[in-house]
């Protein structure tokens, strides 16, 4: 079951997409989008962890620009690029960390929170990880990032304690691979941190929308994440 919802932010509602496990309960994750938005992809996504019984939220990071709808048609990695280079990059954590708060305290949440980042929500996902630690708020339980475009700029200055789970295909356009092995070599430094690699695999290889998309890489990656997320957030 999928539902329009709005999150109470310090200055409007931030709107957000809701998905239901069959049991109507269990552990909740937030989803966070590409640069394209809350795209069919994205919401594909959301849907399959709603189906394996997670509480599943899906915030509209670009609310704060008035965009609500996924960019898309030909242009769309253009406008893409440029609504990220127009947004505030700390209202964007903030907003994604008040998205993890507000799902902590739905009633259909019966579980952990953790978080499952792509792309440019892939590096938001690990920023809101370590706010949420150095805030002092109930931090994630898990973390999954696939080839958070952030990360590079991120790494060495902040420091993420809560479990995660880092995807980066070897033959990536944006993170050329001696930037994913110093990040490998970084990231596996913090506590009960995984990162996984895959030989051929460029950017956005699990978007089955685009043609990065590698099959092989996807169906292994989304499998490695399903294991993952079993383990740290466990559905009864």
């Amino acid at each position: 079951m999928t539902d329009n919802v709005t999150i109470p932010t310090g200055s409007g509602e931030m709107p957000a997409r809701l998905w239901l496990p069959p049991t109507g309960h269990g552990p909740g994750i937030v989803v966070l989008q590409e640069i394209f938005g809350v795209s069919d992809y994205i919401q594909r996504r959301a849907a399959q962890l709603a189906e394996a019984g997670y509480v599943v939220m899906a915030p509209e990071i670009y609310w704060r620009l008035g965009v609500t709808e996924p960019v898309e048609g030909e242009d769309a990695l253009q406008r893409g690029m440029g609504l990220v280079q127009r947004l505030d990059w700390d209202m964007a954590v903030s907003d994604a960390a008040t998205a993890v708060e507000w799902l902590r305290g739905r009633d259909e949440v019966t579980g952990g929170v953790g978080a499952v980042g792509f792309c440019f929500g892939g590096g938001l996902g690990y920023n809101v990880a370590a706010h949420l630690e150095f805030d002092g708020s109930t931090p994630l339980d898990a973390l999954v990032s696939y080839y958070g475009s952030a990360l590079p700029a991120l790494h060495e200055t902040l420091t993420v304690t809560a479990p995660s789970l880092h995807h980066f295909g070897l033959a990536d356009s944006y993170i050329d691979t001696d930037t994913v092995r110093r990040l490998e070599a970084s990231l596996r430094r913090q506590p009960d941190t995984v990162v996984e690699t895959y030989a051929g695999a460029d950017h956005a290889f699990d978007n089955d929308d685009m043609p990065w998309h590698d099959p092989a890489a996807s169906t292994l990656a989304w499998a490695t994440t399903m294991e993952f997320l079993r383990e740290r957030l466990p559905v009864a």
